[in-house]
């Protein structure tokens, strides 16, 4: 017996995106287009057509665009969504028996060979495509076949190749031999806040307005305008629960805390409650609520630190001993990183055989902050769990929730990063913060946008964290706090700033390493927060440019350019209209003024070569003309150590004289 579709000549290799055969959805955003391709070929030299098909998951009913086909057998085609949710496709491909007669058809003509033959030919794949159409459109082909019949020479070659007739024999067409992938591939369309976001962290217990007092959910709500104005749409709290008092840490992580240290937030747990729990000085689940709701009014959204760990005090630890690990001498083995020590936190034991009940319990905590009206959760430290919980933890609370967004707080190796990203995180921390040369981001942007890691790990730029104070920002002053706030706002469209400490320049590390001295993460802080800074007026206006401007509202548009100084960074990003065009330069020596010629990226910018455009410099207002390629580009870190052009093609527009190269764009 033979075990092949005789008929089905047609050969679909190579379908992309495609994570894991299968295994994996791929994300997507509303209002962002999935880009399909695909190597579809037959035997022989006959015409092969090939299609995209996508639906709803759920839905009966495939909606088709075509593919186009570009080189070497290979394909692409796009489809946008039209709402949240699961989406699936597939492609198709089939000998185009009518397009091979089309082509012949021509070819004959062209060579003033006898035609009669083909004319016949065409009239009977005419006549077989009316017999198998339906009611609507058999009349039309019927009536088409009879009028080929009846034409002979330039009048027949016209009809048959006609864009009518050619549209409606693809539409109507026999297909029946066509070739379908084996597989439909699963595509996460989520809302468009977990493509494009701009986050903001601080500590709630800082935000009280009198030096020594104890923040609160009401002093933040004060705080929300300020935090609306600079241009955040995500406000970010570091865990708001009770802190464990065994084994606090004091100031600047000391392994014995004094009387009237905080603690550290993250050493989660206390007589007063655990993750369900709210730290009594910061106020009640009511005043919580309140604090979301008056958010939203301002179109910012809060985000909870989701840390899966214990102080050794946290209920769970008398209630539930199993979920952690004991020493042989009878006591509980705290978190630890050599050389690091945590004695405040207990890590939780996935391996213990309650793990069933485990797993349950900790979604509840999830499904506790998401009926408090949270949508957003920073998961700390998720690589120090299991892959199968956190998959089945996304997939689960997203069923009920699918507004849902899980960005991973995951600074390791690469491909642990990566089945983050896989198994469901919506968003990811990145090695952005220690990227600094041209060669390094070049390297690092390509493998984030242009590899297959585009349809699964999506990431957010953040130049500091608590935990972080990068050798660049201690060094760089003030030049380098705008430079990375720059690339973070332009090479991604989700990035974060942990403040108020970024906007007020603070920098002072822990001797030899990349830690705040004083971190707050240990102690309460007073902020004056009316303080005004030239980082927090740049932060508003690069937040406002990003809103502004659509194509700065992806990450995987990046079109990387070129200078020839490589202290200097290039890279352009479009919609795929060209309605919007921008073009980044970045001086990345943060001490010294660098020059540079920067090759423009025309092609893919969709801008003529041999015609002269127009860079208006969103920073500081100024328009340039440009011509060609290749530009002469000037800047001074001390004034600001970037530009981000708009760029405007104007074909109708008289051109003026470019001015000269030290005069183009410097400032």
């Amino acid at each position: 017996m033979i075990d092949f579709e005789g008929k089905q000549r047609v050969v679909i290799q190579n379908v992309s995106p495609e994570i894991g055969c299968g295994q994996y959805l791929i994300k997507s955003a509303l209002g962002q287009k999935v880009k399909v391709a695909a190597d579809v070929f037959a035997d022989g030299h006959d015409v092969v057509k090939a299609i995209v098909l996508y639906r709803p998951k759920g839905a009966e009913t495939w909606q088709e665009v075509p593919m186009v086909f570009l080189l070497n057998d290979h394909w692409e085609a796009s489809f946008m969504p039209e709402s949240p949710g699961q989406y699936e496709f597939t492609v198709r491909g089939w000998i185009d028996h009518f397009g091979t007669w089309q082509y012949s058809l021509k070819k004959k003509f062209e060579a003033d060979q006898d035609i009669s033959s083909e004319i016949m030919i065409g009239v009977q794949l005419l006549e077989d495509s009316a017999g198998q159409a339906s009611s609507e459109a058999a009349p039309k082909l019927a009536a088409w076949a009879a009028e080929l019949k009846a034409l002979h020479g330039p009048a027949a070659v016209q009809l048959g190749l006609s864009p009518e007739v050619t549209k409606f024999m693809y539409e109507h067409g026999e297909r029946s031999n066509a070739t379908t992938y084996q597989k439909i591939i699963r595509v996460d369309v989520e809302r468009k806040k977990a493509q494009f976001s701009t986050w903001y962290e601080f500590f709630p217990r800082s935000a009280a307005q009198e030096p020594g007092k104890h923040g609160t959910f009401q002093d933040c709500e004060r705080l929300l305008p300020r935090v609306a104005d600079m241009g955040f749409d995500v406000l970010y709290f570091p865990p708001v629960h009770p802190i464990g008092r065994n084994h606090r840490k004091g100031l600047n992580n000391a392994v014995n805390a004094n009387p009237g240290d905080p603690g550290s937030p993250w050493a989660i747990g206390a007589e007063e409650g655990g993750h369900k729990s709210i730290h009594p000085e910061l106020g009640t689940v009511e005043d919580f609520r309140s604090l979301v709701q008056k958010a939203k009014e301002l179109n910012i959204e809060i985000a909870m630190d989701l840390a899966l760990q214990c102080a050794p005090d946290h209920p769970y630890v008398k209630e539930h001993p199993q979920w952690f690990k004991w020493r042989p001498d009878g006591t509980v083995q705290y978190a630890e990183n050599p050389p690091k020590k945590y004695q405040d936190i207990l890590p939780i034991n996935f391996e213990n055989e309650d793990w069933e009940n485990l797993w349950q319990e900790l979604k509840s905590i999830v499904d506790y902050w998401v009926a408090q009206g949270v949508t957003i959760f920073r998961v700390d430290n998720p690589h120090t769990k299991p892959f199968p919980f956190w998959e089945w933890l996304i997939r689960e609370t997203r069923k009920e929730h699918p507004e849902l967004i899980f960005l991973a707080e995951a600074f390791t190796r690469p491909r642990i990063m990566e089945q983050l990203g896989k198994i469901g995180f919506n968003q990811s921390y990145t090695y952005f913060t220690w990227r600094e040369t041209q060669e390094e981001f070049k390297e690092y942007l390509t493998e984030l946008t242009k590899t297959d890691r585009q349809y699964y790990y999506r990431p957010n730029f953040w130049p500091n964290t608590p935990d972080i104070l990068p050798p660049h920002l201690v060094q760089g002053g003030e030049p380098a706090f705008i430079q990375r706030l720059l690339l973070a706002a332009t090479l991604s469209s989700n990035y974060g700033l942990y403040g108020p400490v970024y906007e007020f320049g603070i920098n002072e590390p822990v001797p030899g390493k990349e830690e705040y001295l004083d971190s707050e993460k240990y102690e309460v802080k007073h902020w004056d927060w009316n303080r005004e800074t030239r980082v927090g007026e740049f932060i508003k206006l690069i937040n406002t440019i990003r809103h502004e401007n659509p194509a700065l509202q992806e990450t995987n548009n990046i079109i990387l350019g070129e200078a020839d100084n490589p202290q200097m960074l290039c890279y352009g990003k479009t919609t795929d209209d060209f309605s919007n065009q921008l073009l980044m330069v970045v001086n990345l020596d943060y001490r010294h003024p660098q020059k540079s010629m920067v090759k423009v990226p025309l092609k893919k910018l969709g801008i003529p070569e041999d015609k002269p455009y127009w860079v208006h410099d969103l920073i500081s207002g100024a328009k340039y003309q440009w011509q060609g390629e290749w530009n002469f580009v000037e800047l001074n870190p001390h004034l600001f150590p970037g530009h981000v052009f708009r760029v405007e093609y104007h074909p109708n527009r008289p051109g003026r004289k470019q001015p000269q190269d030290n005069q183009i764009n410097s400032f």
